[in-house]
Protein backbone atom coordinates (compact mmCIF):
# COMPACT_ATOMS: atom_id res chain seq x y z
CA UNK A 1 0.00 0.00 0.00
CA UNK A 2 1.23 3.49 -0.76
CA UNK A 3 0.01 5.39 2.44
CA UNK A 4 -0.79 8.98 1.53
CA UNK A 5 -1.37 10.36 5.79
CA UNK A 6 -3.13 13.28 5.82
CA UNK A 7 -3.36 14.02 2.40
CA UNK A 8 -7.01 15.65 2.14
CA UNK A 9 -6.15 17.65 5.43
CA UNK A 10 -3.31 18.74 3.79
CA UNK A 11 -4.59 19.89 0.30
CA UNK A 12 -7.80 20.81 0.93
CA UNK A 13 -10.46 22.55 -0.78
CA UNK A 14 -8.44 24.55 -2.97
CA UNK A 15 -6.80 21.19 -4.66
CA UNK A 16 -10.21 20.71 -5.88
CA UNK A 17 -11.34 23.66 -7.98
CA UNK A 18 -14.09 23.72 -10.40
CA UNK A 19 -13.02 23.16 -14.11
CA UNK A 20 -9.61 22.70 -15.31
CA UNK A 21 -6.15 23.55 -14.20
CA UNK A 22 -2.72 23.44 -15.40
CA UNK A 23 0.21 21.60 -13.81
CA UNK A 24 1.81 24.82 -12.20
CA UNK A 25 -1.57 25.51 -11.09
CA UNK A 26 -2.34 21.98 -9.51
CA UNK A 27 1.73 22.21 -8.08
CA UNK A 28 0.90 25.57 -6.49
CA UNK A 29 -2.56 23.86 -4.98
CA UNK A 30 -0.11 21.40 -3.18
CA UNK A 31 3.01 23.85 -2.77
CA UNK A 32 0.94 26.80 -0.95
CA UNK A 33 1.09 25.98 3.04
CA UNK A 34 -2.45 25.52 4.53
CA UNK A 35 -3.36 28.48 6.58
CA UNK A 36 -4.92 26.88 9.31
CA UNK A 37 -1.72 24.56 9.68
CA UNK A 38 0.51 27.59 9.01
CA UNK A 39 -1.34 29.59 11.81
CA UNK A 40 -0.87 26.43 14.43
CA UNK A 41 2.66 26.39 13.88
CA UNK A 42 3.63 30.46 13.55
CA UNK A 43 1.75 30.34 17.17
CA UNK A 44 3.35 27.45 18.67
CA UNK A 45 0.63 24.85 18.67
CA UNK A 46 2.11 22.19 16.57
CA UNK A 47 0.18 18.60 16.38
CA UNK A 48 1.27 15.19 16.46
CA UNK A 49 1.28 15.04 13.06
CA UNK A 50 2.82 17.86 11.67
CA UNK A 51 5.93 15.56 11.14
CA UNK A 52 7.91 17.69 8.76
CA UNK A 53 8.85 19.90 11.76
CA UNK A 54 9.85 17.10 14.30
CA UNK A 55 13.20 16.70 12.39
CA UNK A 56 15.41 19.54 12.44
CA UNK A 57 17.39 20.79 9.18
CA UNK A 58 14.59 20.33 6.57
CA UNK A 59 14.84 23.18 4.22
CA UNK A 60 11.14 25.18 4.93
CA UNK A 61 11.00 27.04 8.07
CA UNK A 62 7.39 28.00 9.51
CA UNK A 63 8.40 31.79 10.69
CA UNK A 64 9.85 32.46 6.95
CA UNK A 65 8.98 30.42 3.77
CA UNK A 66 6.14 28.17 5.76
CA UNK A 67 6.18 24.61 4.89
CA UNK A 68 4.29 23.05 1.63
CA UNK A 69 1.18 21.63 2.07
CA UNK A 70 2.31 18.32 1.28
CA UNK A 71 5.59 18.66 2.91
CA UNK A 72 3.96 19.10 6.24
CA UNK A 73 2.31 15.37 6.87
CA UNK A 74 2.11 13.45 3.84
CA UNK A 75 5.80 13.06 2.36
CA UNK A 76 7.58 12.68 5.76
CA UNK A 77 5.29 10.07 6.51
CA UNK A 78 6.78 8.05 2.97
CA UNK A 79 10.47 9.13 3.09
CA UNK A 80 13.57 10.97 5.37
CA UNK A 81 14.03 12.97 2.78
CA UNK A 82 10.91 15.30 2.01
CA UNK A 83 13.01 18.01 0.68
CA UNK A 84 14.18 15.86 -2.32
CA UNK A 85 11.10 14.35 -2.79
CA UNK A 86 8.89 17.27 -3.24
CA UNK A 87 11.55 18.80 -5.50
CA UNK A 88 10.97 15.39 -7.64
CA UNK A 89 7.14 15.79 -7.47
CA UNK A 90 7.63 19.58 -8.56
CA UNK A 91 9.48 18.65 -11.35
CA UNK A 92 7.22 16.12 -13.01
CA UNK A 93 4.20 18.15 -11.95
CA UNK A 94 4.42 21.58 -13.24
CA UNK A 95 5.09 20.07 -16.73
CA UNK A 96 1.18 18.12 -16.54
CA UNK A 97 -1.52 19.10 -19.07
CA UNK A 98 -4.72 20.94 -18.58
CA UNK A 99 -7.04 18.88 -17.23
CA UNK A 100 -9.41 18.26 -14.05
CA UNK A 101 -8.63 18.13 -10.46
CA UNK A 102 -9.36 14.97 -10.26
CA UNK A 103 -7.25 13.31 -12.79
CA UNK A 104 -4.19 15.47 -11.41
CA UNK A 105 -4.51 13.93 -8.22
CA UNK A 106 -5.05 10.51 -9.77
CA UNK A 107 -1.74 11.34 -11.67
CA UNK A 108 0.09 12.16 -8.40
CA UNK A 109 -1.16 9.41 -6.76
CA UNK A 110 -0.10 6.71 -9.78
CA UNK A 111 3.50 9.06 -9.41
CA UNK A 112 4.24 8.27 -5.87
CA UNK A 113 3.23 4.41 -6.44
CA UNK A 114 5.22 4.00 -8.84
CA UNK A 115 8.21 5.90 -6.94
CA UNK A 116 7.59 3.27 -3.89
CA UNK A 117 6.54 0.28 -5.87
CA UNK A 118 2.97 0.27 -4.63
CA UNK A 119 -0.29 -0.99 -6.17
CA UNK A 120 -2.79 0.12 -4.38
CA UNK A 121 -3.13 3.39 -2.55
CA UNK A 122 -4.53 4.49 1.00
CA UNK A 123 -5.44 8.11 2.23
CA UNK A 124 -6.11 8.34 5.58
CA UNK A 125 -6.85 11.99 7.17
CA UNK A 126 -8.65 12.37 10.67
CA UNK A 127 -11.54 14.89 10.48
CA UNK A 128 -12.45 13.76 7.39
CA UNK A 129 -16.63 12.38 7.02
CA UNK A 130 -17.61 15.87 5.65
CA UNK A 131 -15.32 14.97 2.40
CA UNK A 132 -17.11 11.67 1.39
CA UNK A 133 -19.72 13.36 -0.97
CA UNK A 134 -16.95 15.40 -2.70
CA UNK A 135 -14.04 12.53 -2.75
CA UNK A 136 -16.78 10.26 -4.26
CA UNK A 137 -18.02 12.60 -6.89
CA UNK A 138 -14.51 12.78 -7.70
CA UNK A 139 -13.14 9.02 -7.53
CA UNK A 140 -16.61 7.37 -8.04
CA UNK A 141 -14.30 4.03 -8.11
CA UNK A 142 -13.03 4.72 -4.66
CA UNK A 143 -13.74 2.50 -1.77
CA UNK A 144 -14.18 3.81 1.85
CA UNK A 145 -13.44 2.72 5.19
CA UNK A 146 -15.28 4.04 8.14
CA UNK A 147 -12.61 3.79 10.86
CA UNK A 148 -13.88 4.79 14.60
CA UNK A 149 -13.48 4.03 18.43
CA UNK A 150 -15.61 4.36 20.94
CA UNK A 151 -17.35 7.52 21.70
CA UNK A 152 -16.56 8.50 25.06
CA UNK A 153 -12.77 7.19 24.76
CA UNK A 154 -12.03 9.21 21.63
CA UNK A 155 -13.85 12.16 22.77
CA UNK A 156 -11.63 12.69 25.62
CA UNK A 157 -8.32 12.12 22.92
CA UNK A 158 -9.80 15.16 21.03
CA UNK A 159 -10.47 17.08 24.40
CA UNK A 160 -6.28 16.83 24.68
CA UNK A 161 -5.45 17.52 20.92
CA UNK A 162 -4.32 20.92 19.96
CA UNK A 163 -5.98 20.68 16.64
CA UNK A 164 -9.18 19.67 18.02
CA UNK A 165 -8.70 21.98 20.61
CA UNK A 166 -8.61 25.30 17.78
CA UNK A 167 -11.73 23.23 16.16
CA UNK A 168 -13.91 23.61 18.94
CA UNK A 169 -13.02 27.11 19.68
CA UNK A 170 -13.63 27.99 15.96
CA UNK A 171 -16.86 26.35 16.36
CA UNK A 172 -17.56 28.64 19.44
CA UNK A 173 -16.56 31.85 16.82
CA UNK A 174 -19.11 30.72 14.59
CA UNK A 175 -21.71 29.84 16.99
CA UNK A 176 -21.29 32.97 18.82
CA UNK A 177 -21.91 35.16 15.35
CA UNK A 178 -24.55 33.39 14.09
CA UNK A 179 -22.58 32.21 10.85
CA UNK A 180 -22.01 29.51 8.74
CA UNK A 181 -18.09 29.55 8.91
CA UNK A 182 -15.24 31.80 9.52
CA UNK A 183 -15.23 32.98 5.93
CA UNK A 184 -18.68 34.87 6.92
CA UNK A 185 -17.53 36.93 9.56
CA UNK A 186 -17.94 40.73 9.62
CA UNK A 187 -15.25 43.24 11.31
CA UNK A 188 -17.77 44.14 13.47
CA UNK A 189 -18.63 40.27 14.77
CA UNK A 190 -14.97 39.55 14.80
CA UNK A 191 -14.85 42.72 17.44
CA UNK A 192 -17.40 41.85 19.45
CA UNK A 193 -15.71 38.39 20.23
CA UNK A 194 -14.66 37.83 23.76
CA UNK A 195 -10.18 38.04 24.09
CA UNK A 196 -9.75 35.02 24.69
CA UNK A 197 -11.49 33.89 21.16
CA UNK A 198 -10.78 37.07 18.80
CA UNK A 199 -6.99 36.71 18.82
CA UNK A 200 -7.07 33.01 17.42
CA UNK A 201 -8.44 34.03 14.35
CA UNK A 202 -4.93 36.51 13.36
CA UNK A 203 -1.89 34.97 12.03
CA UNK A 204 -0.34 34.85 15.40
CA UNK A 205 -1.55 33.85 18.29
CA UNK A 206 -0.85 33.49 22.06
CA UNK A 207 -0.54 29.50 22.70
CA UNK A 208 -1.52 29.61 26.11
CA UNK A 209 -5.26 30.73 24.66
CA UNK A 210 -5.44 27.04 23.17
CA UNK A 211 -2.58 25.05 25.22
CA UNK A 212 -3.41 26.22 28.84
CA UNK A 213 -7.32 26.37 28.68
CA UNK A 214 -9.70 24.45 31.01
CA UNK A 215 -11.45 22.83 28.00
CA UNK A 216 -14.97 20.94 29.17
CA UNK A 217 -14.94 17.70 27.53
CA UNK A 218 -18.21 17.32 26.80
CA UNK A 219 -18.60 19.21 23.82
CA UNK A 220 -15.94 16.59 22.30
CA UNK A 221 -18.78 14.27 22.67
CA UNK A 222 -21.33 16.54 20.70
CA UNK A 223 -18.52 16.95 18.19
CA UNK A 224 -17.46 12.93 17.92
CA UNK A 225 -21.41 12.18 17.64
CA UNK A 226 -22.14 15.12 14.94
CA UNK A 227 -19.17 13.52 12.46
CA UNK A 228 -20.40 10.03 13.59
CA UNK A 229 -23.77 11.16 12.29
CA UNK A 230 -22.63 12.68 9.14
CA UNK A 231 -19.90 10.22 8.20
CA UNK A 232 -22.73 7.21 8.14
CA UNK A 233 -25.13 9.36 6.44
CA UNK A 234 -22.75 9.97 3.70
CA UNK A 235 -21.34 6.66 3.52
CA UNK A 236 -24.91 5.15 3.10
CA UNK A 237 -25.22 6.86 -0.07
CA UNK A 238 -21.88 4.33 -1.07
CA UNK A 239 -22.54 1.11 -2.71
CA UNK A 240 -21.87 -1.90 -0.11
CA UNK A 241 -18.77 -3.38 -2.22
CA UNK A 242 -17.06 0.04 -1.99
CA UNK A 243 -17.44 0.82 1.77
CA UNK A 244 -16.36 -1.08 4.98
CA UNK A 245 -16.58 -0.05 8.71
CA UNK A 246 -13.43 -0.71 11.06
CA UNK A 247 -13.81 -0.23 14.72
CA UNK A 248 -10.30 0.08 16.71
CA UNK A 249 -11.97 -2.15 19.70
CA UNK A 250 -12.94 -4.87 17.18
CA UNK A 251 -9.20 -3.81 15.72
CA UNK A 252 -7.39 -5.05 19.81
CA UNK A 253 -9.85 -8.01 19.50
CA UNK A 254 -9.12 -9.82 16.71
CA UNK A 255 -5.96 -7.83 14.70
CA UNK A 256 -4.74 -10.84 12.62
CA UNK A 257 -8.21 -10.94 11.02
CA UNK A 258 -9.46 -7.28 10.99
CA UNK A 259 -6.81 -6.30 9.38
CA UNK A 260 -6.62 -8.98 6.69
CA UNK A 261 -10.54 -7.81 6.29
CA UNK A 262 -8.63 -4.12 5.38
CA UNK A 263 -5.82 -5.84 3.32
CA UNK A 264 -8.23 -7.57 1.12
CA UNK A 265 -10.95 -4.78 1.12
CA UNK A 266 -8.08 -2.35 -0.15
CA UNK A 267 -7.23 -4.98 -3.13
CA UNK A 268 -3.83 -5.94 -1.69
CA UNK A 269 -2.60 -9.53 0.32
CA UNK A 270 -1.98 -9.10 4.19
CA UNK A 271 1.94 -9.62 4.23
CA UNK A 272 2.55 -11.78 7.34
CA UNK A 273 5.47 -9.35 8.22
CA UNK A 274 2.80 -6.36 7.93
CA UNK A 275 0.56 -8.24 10.26
CA UNK A 276 2.83 -9.27 12.81
CA UNK A 277 4.41 -5.40 13.11
CA UNK A 278 0.80 -3.79 12.80
CA UNK A 279 -0.26 -6.19 15.96
CA UNK A 280 2.85 -5.06 17.83
CA UNK A 281 1.91 -1.44 17.51
CA UNK A 282 -1.94 -1.78 19.01
CA UNK A 283 -1.62 0.07 22.35
CA UNK A 284 -4.46 -2.49 24.69
CA UNK A 285 -4.08 0.43 27.46
CA UNK A 286 -6.21 2.95 25.67
CA UNK A 287 -9.61 1.30 25.42
CA UNK A 288 -11.69 2.47 28.56
CA UNK A 289 -9.72 5.65 28.49
CA UNK A 290 -12.45 7.40 29.54
CA UNK A 291 -14.37 5.32 32.00
CA UNK A 292 -11.06 5.01 34.05
CA UNK A 293 -9.83 8.86 33.84
CA UNK A 294 -13.61 10.86 34.17
CA UNK A 295 -15.17 10.87 37.12
CA UNK A 296 -18.65 8.80 37.70
CA UNK A 297 -20.66 12.21 36.24
CA UNK A 298 -18.10 13.34 33.94
CA UNK A 299 -18.33 10.05 31.97
CA UNK A 300 -22.00 9.91 32.19
CA UNK A 301 -22.58 13.40 30.65
CA UNK A 302 -20.03 12.60 27.96
CA UNK A 303 -21.38 8.95 27.03
CA UNK A 304 -25.23 10.83 26.66
CA UNK A 305 -23.43 13.68 24.41
CA UNK A 306 -21.76 10.42 22.57
CA UNK A 307 -25.47 8.83 22.20
CA UNK A 308 -26.36 9.37 18.22
CA UNK A 309 -22.91 9.19 17.00
CA UNK A 310 -23.35 5.28 18.85
CA UNK A 311 -26.74 4.54 18.17
CA UNK A 312 -25.26 5.61 14.28
CA UNK A 313 -22.57 3.01 14.11
CA UNK A 314 -24.32 0.17 16.06
CA UNK A 315 -27.46 0.58 13.43
CA UNK A 316 -24.47 0.52 10.73
CA UNK A 317 -22.84 -2.62 12.78
CA UNK A 318 -26.50 -4.12 12.24
CA UNK A 319 -26.99 -3.67 8.69
CA UNK A 320 -23.06 -4.82 7.89
CA UNK A 321 -24.28 -8.14 9.53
Amino acid sequence: MLSLNEYMASVGDTAFPEGVLSGAEFWEALYRPTPYFAGMLRSGVPMPEFLYTRTPGGRYDPETTGVPALSLMVLPHLTDDPDGLLDDVRAAVVEWPVRAAPAHHEALFGLLAARFGRCAVVERSGYSTGWVPRLRAAFPYAKFVHLHRDGPDCALSMSRHSGYRVITLMREITERAGVESLGDLTEEQVRSLPPELAPLLGERFDPALVRDRDFPVRPFGDLWSELVVQGVRFLDGVPTGQRMTLGYEDLLDAPQEELARLAEFVGVDPAPGWLENACDRLDHGRRGSARKQLTAAEYDALREACTEGTRALRETSHHSA
